[in-house]
């Protein structure tokens, strides 16, 4: 049965016109409506001066590629749109590039299309969430989840995508200490990363969030995984 509510704003971001279209008629015919852009560029400055409720890019792009698009959206324009990244490269290395430059979800061509409607729905579902919750507090540290914006003590903390996502989860959690397989699950989801990756993500993180600060928040419990907390 097609479904006849508004289901959300999308903006197709991706140079193969059959594609493209392909996945327009689609969205629209299950209650959604759609923008399309055809390159990088046009595809940024649409994002970074509309409201959407989620964005499919496609990685290689003319003009700006799909990470650059993705790192210029969250770092430079301060959206926190959900990103669906299409790519047809289908290795680790390439799906954890395109999520620590930003995507929130990635699919390898060739794709089923109502997986994608899938994937879609289910971002746009947690963004909503997170649009309506509070902000996270701990100690003197502050997080708006939903403007991407974290500080302490006052000031502003430049902080990469993983890393905000890295700090949503151990602020929302506080003070609970979170398992290392269930930080990872959240961020990356089955495209888990060497037993490396998280280690550097938490590392820069506590560099941001401690080192310039009196007493540290981010703590490793031994075995047990990691929280952040106001031990003081």
């Amino acid at each position: 049965m097609r479904e006849k509510e508004h289901a959300g704003l999308i903006l197709i971001v991706e140079d193969n016109r059959n594609i493209s279209e392909m996945v327009g008629e689609y969205l629209e015919g299950r209650g959604f409506e759609v923008d399309f852009a055809a390159d990088g560029l046009d595809g940024y400055r649409l994002a970074a001066e509309n409201t959407y409720d989620a964005i499919v890019l496609d990685l290689m792009l003319p003009r700006l590629d799909g990470i650059e698009v993705c790192k210029r959206l969250r770092n430079e324009a301060r959206k926190s749109t959900p990103i669906l990244m299409l790519t047809a490269r289908d290795t680790l290395d390439e799906k954890l590039n395109g999520l620590s430059s930003g995507a929130d979800d990635y699919l390898t061509k060739p794709f089923a299309i109502r997986e994608l409607e899938a994937r879609l729905r289910a971002l746009i579902r947690r963004d909503r969430r997170q649009v309506g919750a509070e902000v996270l507090q701990v100690g003197d540290l502050s997080l708006d989840p939903s403007q991407l914006r974290a500080t302490r003590s006052g000031c502003e903390l430049q902080l990469s995508p993983i890393a905000l996502r890295l700090l949503t989860i151990l602020m929302r959690e506080s003070p609970r200490v979170v398992g290392r397989q269930e930080i990872e699950r959240e961020i990356w989801g089955d495209a888990l990363p060497d037993s490396d990756t998280l280690r550097s993500h938490l590392y820069n993180l506590r560099k941001v969030v401690d080192k310039p600060f009196d007493r540290p928040l981010l703590h490793t419990v031994q075995s047990a995984g990691y929280r952040v907390a106001d031990l003081a």
